[in-house]
């Protein structure tokens, strides 16, 4: 791709604001540097590329509020005096970082689905390696005001997925984000323990109380954003650059979250997106894990208590499966209703024949004979001087 395609998304990333439905169906109508020529007022927009755009919008149901390209240049204008995408580049390479765009090596290709949504390109911070397919990245989120116990857990769990191989993504915030940031960087054995997706420029790591800790997740793993250097992070960024944490990964976890959590607005964009939605159960007076309750009783989230279980959610295919946490395996495990009916009538010490046994367990001489059979191959049941008794192994 050439550099004209790269510079003028970093620009493109500067003029429109984040999941902006009209800027990126004109990109997508008419390619990034055309998008920038139009945008900008040197290049006219016919009413076929308008018709495009409208059909775009329509498809990925983002048409409501479109009410034509005049509009939405309209809304562009003010910010094209600022743009200096040149800048913006040489920023990110005195910060040892880079920009990577949809069609390079180093693309995600988990954020294709996102559709429309997907970014126009992404800013990065940090060492330059292959970040990692959405089946090895979970996705850590919750509450900036933690308790010691969503801490905790957070900590173990973190630091549990790092050491099996996963990426854990998180958002850089204080809270959640920072105990996941923290025990994946501590846990890692991979390339690329964790990383960052900021709602503002990455050449500024906020908040500035965890400047430490991102500094060390751009030293060993990833920060990216989608706005470029200098860009102030609002809430609506916070809001939107929720959605690249969900996309990024295969499973997002909330692991503490008020009613109204933004941590509850990742679980939303990874459920839409089909993910798998993961929420850690809490004490029910506890009102930081009302959010993971609710996520829970709604039927969006499943209940997840470690490592193992969040790996199984990211292998479906069995690949990651936990231990089995369910203790010692009893002799009856996997017998039917009928057949533990029929060994509870079997006596321990003397036999009985068959006719009894039937009468003792309610049960018909043809189910009896057929289960004293599968209860003799398992080596439940012994036959003796033609009656029948629990074995040894029964007992």
């Amino acid at each position: 791709m050439s550099d004209d395609e790269r510079t003028a998304r970093a620009a493109l990333s500067r003029l429109f604001e984040p999941q902006d439905a009209a800027a990126l169906a004109l990109v997508q109508a008419a390619g990034a540097q055309d998008a920038l020529r139009i945008a900008c007022g040197r290049l006219a927009a016919g009413p076929e590329l308008e018709r495009e755009i409208t059909a775009i919008l329509a498809e990925s149901g983002s048409g409501s509020s479109w009410s034509g390209l005049a509009g939405a240049l309209q809304r562009w204008a003010p910010r094209i005096p600022d743009l200096a995408p040149e800048r913006d580049l040489a920023t990110m390479r005195r910060l040892g970082g880079r920009i990577i765009i949809p069609s390079d090596e180093l693309w995600p290709r988990q954020l294709a689905d996102l559709g429309l949504q997907e970014p126009v390109c992404l800013w990065w911070r940090g060492l330059e390696q292959e970040l990692p397919p959405a089946a090895k990245a979970i996705a850590l989120v919750g509450s900036r005001d933690s308790t010691s116990y969503g801490a905790s857990v957070t900590g173990d769990l973190a630091y549990s997925l790092a050491q099996r191989g996963f990426t854990v993504v998180s958002g850089g915030a204080y809270g959640i984000d920072a105990h996941a940031h923290r025990a994946a960087l501590a846990g890692g054995t991979g390339a690329l323990p964790t990383i960052a997706v900021m709602a503002g420029g990455v050449d500024r790591f906020y908040p500035a109380g965890n400047e430490g800790l991102l500094r060390a997740v751009a030293d060993h793993g990833a920060v990216l954003a989608e706005v470029p250097p200098g860009s102030a992070p609002t809430r609506y960024r916070f809001l939107q650059r929720n959605r690249l944490i969900a996309a990024l990964a295969s499973v997002t976890v909330v692991v503490e979250a008020r009613w109204r959590s933004g941590a509850l607005n990742t679980a939303h964009h990874a459920e839409s997106l089909g993910r798998a939605v993961g929420a850690v159960p809490g004490s029910i007076h506890s009102a930081n894990s009302a959010g993971c309750h609710r996520l829970l009783r709604e039927g969006g989230a499943v209940c997840v208590t470690d490592a193992g279980e969040i790996a199984e959610l990211a292998s479906p295919s069995g690949e990651a499966l936990p231990p089995d946490k369910g203790g010692r395996t009893e002799v009856h495990d996997g017998l039917t209703l009928e057949d533990l009916i029929l060994l509870d009538a079997l006596p321990l010490r003397t036999t009985s024949p068959v006719e009894k046994l039937a009468v003792v367990g309610g049960l018909s001489v043809e189910s009896v004979r057929a289960g004293l059979g599968r209860l003799g191959l398992l080596g439940l049941a012994e036959s003796r001087h033609g009656g029948w008794k629990r074995s040894g192994k029964a007992t």
